[in-house]
């Protein structure tokens, strides 16, 4: 990891070739990481000490207001050279975050038809497939020979992010196949790709939900996906690390919901104290609201309550194992649902599932609840009350977190927000009402 104090250090340097040397000795994703702590001026001279390759390499790690403040002040010659060689679908991304005068001021350094490609990617809804593709791919029309193939791979693909697949397209930039490099290189240079051109190809339409997009990629272990419009002309190419990139944000847009809370748009310690509180306390606050009608519940029951007064003391362990059990049972479900294992159409047998395996649980709990409700020196039946309880919360809170999520997704919901707080509070109420219920019966109250 790259030393901020050693890095300024170099920059105090006069000597180009001494601070090159040194920035080489990292990748670009560290050196983007220490771009963004140095102040602007720092970041200023480092980035145009660098080589334009470099400097590109390094910007595509930035956010894009610092991209663009890097890029506006670079000279124009620097600034159309970097621009260039930055991916498309990175260059797509900062002309969208900024300022449209600031984002036309950029567009006018790239070259008219790469320019119309990067405003077609800029058409595409954000969270689509269309937004992540990348326009930087090799090419080749049907009836191009082995031979045209490889001069035309030799012209442009340094540029290009996955060249060990070419896309053949026809007289309208409709998609036909794809060829692989190695084909490519064992045919005979007359022969035309055409020939050896494989039309099953596995593709998206440029509307697909990104995470839809990843879960195909992954399911047929791709390395690119192809990205058509309506009228199958290909738009861009989908590369594997931005599909993991859309994997990792939303494990971990799910995993923030499941603890009770919106998820946040920027890192964590990039997000202000202000902007984790402004996350947190509408759920928290809806969750105490809804925490209330517990009280209400015991407010009902006083009368049990205070005959029985060694009921309270089971209170606690009963209405958290049910908040446990439905906290379990959700976040396995909205995994399962969000890499399609389940869909709304198995919400039988998931019932079927998870509530037998909440009957083998809940006679294990019920079993351990009796045994301390015998330690704790109650009354027998009680004790009886306690591991009937258990049972029946256990099967309920299996149930419940079963169900909801399914009928979530079906409504088009995120079934995330069924979070393991919220199934908490949702049972805790509920499972008062079975207890107390289950003891007025047993104790004749």
């Amino acid at each position: 990891m790259i030393q901020l104090e050693e890095l300024k250090s170099k920059l105090m340097d006069s000597d180009d070739n001494s601070l090159i040397t040194y920035v080489e000795l990292f990748r670009p994703f560290d050196l983007a990481n220490g771009v963004e702590k140095l102040e602007k001026a720092d970041q200023f001279k480092l980035m145009g000490r660098v080589p334009p390759k470099l400097s590109a390499e390094i910007l595509e790690y930035l956010d894009p207001i610092v991209q663009y403040r890097i890029l506006n002040h670079f000279e124009e010659t620097i600034t159309s050279q970097v621009l260039n060689m930055m991916s498309s679908d990175v260059v797509a991304d900062m002309m969208l975050a900024i300022h449209r005068y600031q984002a036309e001021k950029l567009l006018n350094h790239l070259p008219e038809n790469y320019r119309k490609k990067i405003q077609t990617l800029m058409t595409f809804p954000e969270d689509t497939a269309g937004s992540l593709a990348t326009v930087d791919y090799i090419a080749a029309r049907s009836w191009w020979t082995i031979e045209q193939t490889l001069t035309h791979i030799r012209k442009i693909g340094h540029k290009a992010e996955i060249t060990s697949y070419v896309y053949v397209t026809g007289h309208k930039g409709e998609l036909l196949g794809v060829v692989s490099l190695k084909e490519l290189i064992l045919a005979e240079p007359k022969t035309e790709i055409s020939e050896i051109v494989t039309k099953d190809v596995i593709y998206v339409p440029a509307s697909m939900e990104q995470e839809a997009a990843a879960e195909l990629l992954s399911r047929y272990d791709l390395v690119a996906l192809p990205v058509i419009d309506e009228q199958n002309r290909l738009v861009g190419v989908i590369t594997v690390d931005d599909l993991i990139d859309v994997i990792h944000e939303e494990a971990t847009e799910d995993i923030q919901k499941l603890g009770g809370s919106q998820p946040l748009t920027d890192t964590y310690f990039k997000s202000s104290v202000f902007q984790l509180y402004r996350k947190r306390i509408v759920w928290l606050l809806v969750l105490f609201v809804a925490e209330a009608y517990t009280g209400t519940v015991l407010r009902h029951y006083e009368e049990t309550l205070s005959e029985v007064i060694a009921l309270a003391f089971f209170i606690p362990l009963l209405i958290g194992t049910g908040g446990n059990t439905g906290t379990q049972t959700v976040s396995t479900l909205v995994r399962a649902l969000a890499v399609g294992e389940v869909q709304f159409r198995d919400i039988l047998k998931v019932i079927r599932k998870e509530v037998t395996t909440g009957l083998m649980t809940g006679v294990s709990i019920s079993l351990i609840a009796c045994a301390r409700a015998w330690f704790l020196g109650v009354e027998w039946n009680i004790g009886l009350v306690v591991g009937i309880t258990s049972l029946t919360i256990v099967l309920w809170a299996s149930f419940v977190a079963a169900v909801l999520p399914l009928i979530l997704h079906k409504l088009k919901a995120d079934p995330a927000v069924i979070s393991g707080p919220f199934i908490t509070t949702l049972v805790d109420g509920t499972g008062l009402i079975i207890y107390f219920t289950i003891a007025k019966i047993i104790l004749h109250l």
